[in-house]
């Protein structure tokens, strides 16, 4: 499945380059005819990543999120500085299906596992951002990929297995916002590890033939952002180059 994404900062569509506020690229769209254009062209999921909220909970873009699910016109997954039990509860309210949850879920590995009980892991997406280093070790990096956690990816996976981890979006640093292509190796590894889980990948993808080279991994999902911003395809053209087998 393709899945474009969007990142909002205070109402307005942004890109950052490899997480960075200092490096935004910020492009005249509506959030709203961005949802209804993809809807268009055959999205039937958006990731919203909201960096208002990431930055400042107490300044989340409930509003606007909940504007975009208003329109019906997909399913909608949301993340951005999730902190709180209410937090989730906010962005399920407001008709985001899956909530992303990231260095959270590294920090406060308890707290977590308990909204899986509670909220159920099919609402629930892990966003593990991973350094890899000369060893192939996979460490996943926090607090805007500013701090490396220490803490393997096979770890977290292994601990959120044990109440039903359905959904991780895993995104190689070196690669976001680069448009060179993903991390095939890294997914295909993943997936073949870890088969239960509904893989998607994000970071990097900066043509069709980056699609195309991802078929192989068996990822679920492939995240899109900055290649559909700038116009290095359209998404109608990206979904179906997933589904041409």
């Amino acid at each position: 499945m393709i899945i474009p994404a969007i990142d909002l900062i205070e109402g307005k569509v942004v890109r950052l380059y490899q997480g960075d506020y200092a490096q935004t690229t910020e492009y005249k769209l509506d959030p709203i005819d961005v949802v209804k254009d993809y809807a268009a062209q055959g999205a039937s999921i958006l990731h919203i990543v909201d960096l208002t909220g990431a930055k400042d909970p107490s300044k989340r873009q409930i509003p606007l999120i909940k504007a975009m699910a208003a329109t019906g016109l997909m399913m909608f997954q949301s993340g951005g500085g999730v902190r709180t039990k209410q937090d989730v509860q906010d962005l399920l309210d407001a008709g985001v299906q899956r909530v992303v949850i990231g260095s959270l879920a590294v920090s406060e590995q308890e707290t977590v596992a308990q909204w899986f009980t509670e909220f159920g892991a099919e609402h629930i997406v892990l966003a593990l951002d991973v350094n890899i280093d000369e060893n192939g070790n996979k460490f996943v990096a926090t607090h805007g990929w500013q701090k490396d956690s220490g803490v393997s990816i096979d770890a977290l996976i292994a601990h959120y297995a044990k109440v039903g981890l359905k959904h991780v979006l895993c995104t190689d640093i070196s690669r976001d916002g680069t448009l060179s292509g993903a991390n095939n190796n890294l997914y295909k590894e993943l997936v073949a590890q870890y088969p239960n889980i509904q893989w998607q990948a994000s970071g990097g993808i900066g043509s069709l033939n980056d699609i195309d080279a991802l078929k192989p991994t068996q990822v679920q999902g492939v995240i899109l952002g900055r290649a559909l911003l700038e116009g290095k395809f359209t998404l109608a053209e990206a979904i179906s180059c997933w589904q041409d087998a």
